[in-house]
């Protein structure tokens, strides 16, 4: 390989990280700041210059969108990792947490994306097939090994965490939305075969005096 062919190749390289940064950086900013957070606050944390970002997202949506469909592409690649976990349960319970960090960064971006998605509804059926097929291939495992119930769809669980997220809104919301989460997930497993159901306590019945 010549210098010439290495010389060509390293700034699109490098340009390759500087877009990973970017998108890493914007991930960070926009779900702790919201809607309002700068682009001038995600070029200095991703530590590239604000022209270097508008290059790879001439604008706030181009950025936004481009966020949302990396984070949509790793809760997939995500849920290829977990098919292999040993425990089915806990792989899917693994998934809908990362969920829960998927929603948070999307609350964070939901003005703007709320206009990507009125103008592209290609986007919205790139997310909502992945999100199905990531989260429906976990469940159809939890439930072959007849961990889980049957009559859940991967729409009931994404609908399910969706709506947890965003009944939520005060500080400190995720904690609270994970809480719940493990109650959902416990409240939908099979119990395991053979084992006896929870009897309700009975009063205890008065002491009856002997006659003498």
């Amino acid at each position: 390989m010549d210098d010439h062919t290495d010389q060509t190749r390293k700034p699109r390289a490098d340009a390759v990280r500087n877009r990973e940064r970017v998108l890493e950086a914007a991930k960070a900013v926009f779900n702790a700041g919201g809607p309002e957070a700068s682009l001038e606050a995600v070029a200095k944390r991703a530590g590239v210059g604000i022209g270097t970002l508008y290059r790879h997202f001439p604008t706030r949506e181009d950025l936004f969108e481009a966020v949302y469909r990396r984070e949509v592409e790793q809760l997939s690649e995500l849920a290829e990792q977990l098919k292999i976990a040993k425990d089915p349960v806990d792989a899917l319970r693994r998934w809908l947490r990362s969920g829960v960090e998927f929603v948070a960064t999307k609350k964070g971006m939901s003005a703007a994306l709320a206009l990507t998605f009125q103008s592209s509804s290609e986007l919205a059926a790139f997310s909502m097939d992945r999100l199905t097929k990531a989260i429906g291939s976990l469940l159809d495992r939890a439930v072959a090994a007849g961990e889980m119930r049957a009559d859940v769809s991967p729409e009931d669980l994404l609908r399910a965490l969706i709506g947890m997220c965003y009944m939520h809104d005060q500080p400190g919301w995720q904690s609270s939305v994970l809480r719940m989460l493990d109650v959902f997930v416990d409240g939908l497993r099979v119990p395991p075969a053979g084992k006896p159901k929870a009897r309700s306590a009975k009063p205890a019945k008065p002491a009856v005096k002997r006659k003498r």
